[in-house]
């Protein structure tokens, strides 16, 4: 299987620094669907993906990213699936970060990994292990297609953590996705390896021009 992590547009989320789960999330800025459309652009001139799924989470961004580049794959619908989700924030979904920390105190989930978000949300060990269960679970399914799958950038960073068995969220290094950045791996059925074969592709953002 290959599969290709895509982040989302730039969204409304991170401009107003609201914590964006399914209520929060209010979708795409002007900026973030120009960069979606400079991804479908690429992908319809290079032919650079020839994709047997795409499928997005349930939020708002990427369900929209994934609706604008689906012309440059080929496909009419988007699939969902709520495990490519960013970490699920639960009762703090919608709140202004000074308003979580007013109600639920503060959190640095590198020191307090086991820690829920908020009620009804995760902790950094239980994201890391959904993405995980997603991982197996796509290459179980698609043995031998090309899924896209456009979710978020922790997401990505959970799958390189994963994989490459980094067992703590913050190190001296960081990784940082960029918006609608692609992220390419590949797993072998017969030997149950994966091979991480790019990281955060933005050739298309290239000749993007400022606002």
């Amino acid at each position: 299987m290959r599969l290709i992590l895509v982040r989302h547009g730039d969204a409304y989320a991170g401009l107003h620094g609201i914590i964006a789960g399914p209520r929060g999330c209010a979708g795409l800025t002007p900026l973030g669907r120009r960069q979606a459309e400079a991804l479908r652009d690429h992908l319809i001139e290079t032919g650079r993906l020839q994709a047997d799924v795409l499928v997005a989470s349930v939020l708002p961004r990427a369900i929209e990213t994934a609706e604008i580049i689906a012309h440059g794959l080929g496909f009419h619908t988007v699939t969902q699936d709520c495990d490519l989700c960013e970490l699920h924030t639960g009762e703090a979904d919608g709140l202004e970060w000074a308003e979580y920390t007013e109600k639920f105190g503060s959190l640095d989930m590198s020191a307090e990994p086991d820690r829920v978000f908020a009620p009804g949300g995760e902790s950094w060990n239980s994201f890391g292990v959904r993405v995980t269960q997603l991982l197996e679970r796509l290459a179980r399914e698609h043995p031998r297609e090309t899924v896209v799958a456009v979710c978020h950038a922790g997401v990505i960073m959970a799958s390189i953590r994963m994989i490459f068995g980094v067992s703590q969220p913050d190190s001296a290094a960081r990784l940082q996705p960029t918006n609608t950045g692609l992220t390419e791996w590949e797993h072998d059925p017969s030997s149950g390896r994966w091979t991480h074969r790019s990281f955060n592709e933005t050739t298309h953002l290239l000749d993007l021009a400022p606002e």
